[in-house]
């Protein structure tokens, strides 16, 4: 897609009146559409608001949508309803499949969104559908861009995401301003599906890193030290992590609320271990943990946050 003012988002936008008809006004930020308000997504929506950009919203379940709404978002009740009212509309639902379903199927963004509107998914997931989107975009005078993101509930919150991001680097361009209200990290990696590649290799690392975080908490208590002070001590050295700095002194205080789910881990870990199936690699780290999460999913904690890994490390112990 070529960079021009044709190809630009819109700087007019369409918003509700009282009257429930439809008015167009000019703004200086592109109307945003979010689909799937979720644990880090809320905070995304409200991120956007806060930078100026009118909001339009759906989610499946529609009482996740209620705050964004008292703060000013427009509610729509699918993303067919949603679509037309958007210049950028950014996605970050569960599974490959509620993405499928959301770009490609019937009333799915693919068929309904007006020519020039840029399409983001910001869902972790597979870099084959990710291309397909793209392609299904291009051909109806749409742009689409894979952009998954790290940085889990508190990085949602605060802004500071790190955003991976794969398409057209002319659309991308065209985007920044978008990103900025959510991320402090935002990297162009390549082309479509590039930024779920990317995404994966985070993952990856992540997978074996919570291995090594839990087995040293355990070691330090077994070895009669207090993990609390030791994690002073590691946690700043050659050791230091986002996992050991910011989910070591949850997992020590017994917190284990999601700030990504374990169920969502899981399913993050299968995308890349076929992924590294398709390219014949081998990746013995990730196996062994995707093995271990498999077993906490089976304990009941498939909600839970990831760094509830340390529940099963402690069912070891007796």
């Amino acid at each position: 897609m070529r960079s021009s003012k044709r190809n630009r988002p819109s700087t007019r936008k369409k918003t509700w009146k009282g009257d429930g008809q439809v008015t167009e006004q000019k703004k200086d930020k592109p109307a945003v559409g979010f689909i799937g308000i979720g644990v880090m997504g809320k905070s995304m929506a409200r991120r956007l608001m806060e930078a100026g950009h009118s909001l339009h919203v759906y989610s499946r379940t529609k009482a996740k949508t209620d705050e964004l709404v008292a703060a000013g978002a427009l509610y729509h009740a699918d993303p067919a309803s949603l679509a037309p009212f958007c210049e950028v509309i950014i996605t970050m639902v569960g599974y490959p499949h509620d993405v499928k379903e959301v770009y490609l199927g019937e009333q799915g963004l693919v068929h309904h969104a007006k020519p020039g509107t840029v399409l983001v998914d910001m869902t972790t997931s597979s870099p084959a559908l990710a291309k397909r989107i793209y392609e299904e975009a291009r051909s109806r005078g749409l742009a689409a861009l894979d952009a998954p993101v790290s940085g889990g509930d508190i990085g949602a919150r605060e802004g500071r995401l790190s955003i991976m991001v794969g398409g057209d680097r002319s659309v991308f361009d065209n985007v920044q301003d978008v990103f900025k209200a959510m991320g402090s990290q935002i990297v162009y990696q390549g082309e479509a599906g590039a930024g779920q590649h990317t995404k994966m290799c985070n993952q990856i690392a992540i997978a074996s890193n919570m291995m090594g975080v839990c087995e040293a908490i355990v070691y330090a208590d077994k070895a009669g030290l207090q993990p609390e002070i030791v994690l002073q001590s590691i946690s700043s050295g050659a050791a230091g992590s986002w996992s050991l700095n910011q989910l070591a002194p949850r997992m020590l205080k017994g917190d284990f609320a999601p700030g990504f789910y374990v169920k969502h881990f899981i399913k993050d870990m299968a995308i890349a271990l076929q992924s590294a199936e398709e390219m014949n690699i081998e990746l013995p780290g990730l196996k062994t943990a995707k093995a271990l999460y498999d077993r906490l999913a089976e304990m009941g904690e498939e909600d839970s946050g990831t760094q509830a890994l340390f529940k099963w490390y402690l069912a070891q112990q007796g």
